[in-house]
């Protein structure tokens, strides 16, 4: 393909961002095959509550944050999918309470069918959000590969005591959402050219925007736990914040941020396989009130790419946290809460 063509990305993969993940069931099943990791008193998160990132105590003030994330394309514009990629890859670091420190790039890329170009624009992509991020490149490694994937390596600092994790919530905690959801549904209707470009670029603005600026802004709050939202979907991740904690959640619908078009898109059938897989998996875990219905089901459960933090904070917090995320700029919301009772469940009702 020459440069100067019109590059459709996302044709060149079955699945696209994070809707490629292996689904929660099927890596459940392979994860509880292996044998328990050595016990090592300085792995202060790891496996057990599927965190999204492992956090490993180097000294009493420092702790090494680690995570890795690659993908399929979920936009056409090569620069673009960089940028996506890399922000979603280091918004593990920075829902631990992190700060990322060095990157290494993941390309798997059809070097014989795609112009160098591609590839070159996907790399300034990412370059350029992990410069935003304040982090250094360092390395990577490539594979010839008949499907395009990019992602990085990531390694953060942060202290040990102030490490957060979707197993700290409490009872009576107000939950926060930093981003809309309905991105698997958008980037969906992408692949079949069903978007208008203002409404592409919409969408990737919210996948391009880097989680920094919430996580700093919630560092001086003491958050009791934090998450972010990703292939597993909002009611995904919630679900494991829920067990990890040992708490039950409350949602309500019509707090929840969504992107513009999204039901309308998914009454017209984009719907991606991961976000129906979501849904499947969560049956036994999720109660909806009866007056939800399907789509809005399957909209809750949507395979996020890049989406924003799930945090849990005191409930004479949340308004205060809530009102400094907006001025500063973040589309964040009071989307549900806590309980004592239900722990591991999460309940869906029309409102709060």
């Amino acid at each position: 393909m020459s440069v100067n063509e019109p590059i459709k990305l996302t044709s060149y993969s079955t699945k696209g961002g994070c809707g490629c993940k292996i689904g929660p069931a099927d890596l459940q099943q392979v994860i509880r095959t292996l044998p328990p990791a050595t016990p090592d008193p300085n792995l202060l998160v790891g496996l057990d509550t599927s965190d999204d990132a492992g956090v490993y105590k180097l000294t009493d003030e420092l702790a090494l944050v680690q995570t890795v994330d690659f993908f399929t394309p979920i936009v056409d514009d090569p620069y673009a999918f960089g940028q996506v990629a890399a922000a979603n890859a280091l918004s593990d670091i920075y829902a631990m309470g992190g700060k990322p420190l060095t990157v290494l790039n993941i390309v798997a890329f059809p070097i014989k069918k795609l112009d160098k170009q591609v590839l070159a624009d996907i790399l300034r992509g990412a370059g350029d959000k992990v410069k935003e991020a304040g982090a250094t490149l360092v390395g990577g490694h490539s594979i010839d590969d008949n499907e395009p994937k990019f992602g990085l390596a990531v390694t953060g600092l942060v202290h040990p005591s102030k490490a957060k994790t979707n197993a700290g919530a409490q009872p009576g905690d107000k939950l926060i959402l930093t981003k809309p959801i309905g991105v698997g549904i958008l980037t969906t209707s992408i692949k079949k050219d069903a978007l208008s470009q203002e409404e592409i670029e919409r969408v990737t603005k919210v996948m391009t925007t880097l989680n920094k600026t919430a996580a700093e802004t919630m560092e001086p709050y003491d958050v009791h736990g934090c998450t972010d939202v990703t292939g597993f979907g909002l009611l995904g991740h919630a679900a494991e914040m829920a067990k990890g904690s040992g708490v039950g959640v409350r949602i309500g619908k019509a707090q929840v941020p969504v992107l513009p078009r999204v039901r309308e898109l998914a009454e017209a059938g984009f719907v991606p396989g991961g976000t129906k897989n979501n849904y499947a998996h969560l049956e036994g875990t999720v109660a909806f009130a009866e007056s939800i219905d399907q789509l809005d089901q399957w909209i809750l459960c949507d395979a996020v790419t890049s989406g924003g933090l799930l945090i849990a904070v005191a409930a004479d917090k949340a308004d205060a946290l809530l009102g400094d995320l907006r001025r500063a700029g973040v589309e964040a919301a009071i989307i549900g809460e806590t309980t004592a009772d239900h722990p591991g469940e999460i309940r869906v009702l029309e409102s709060l």
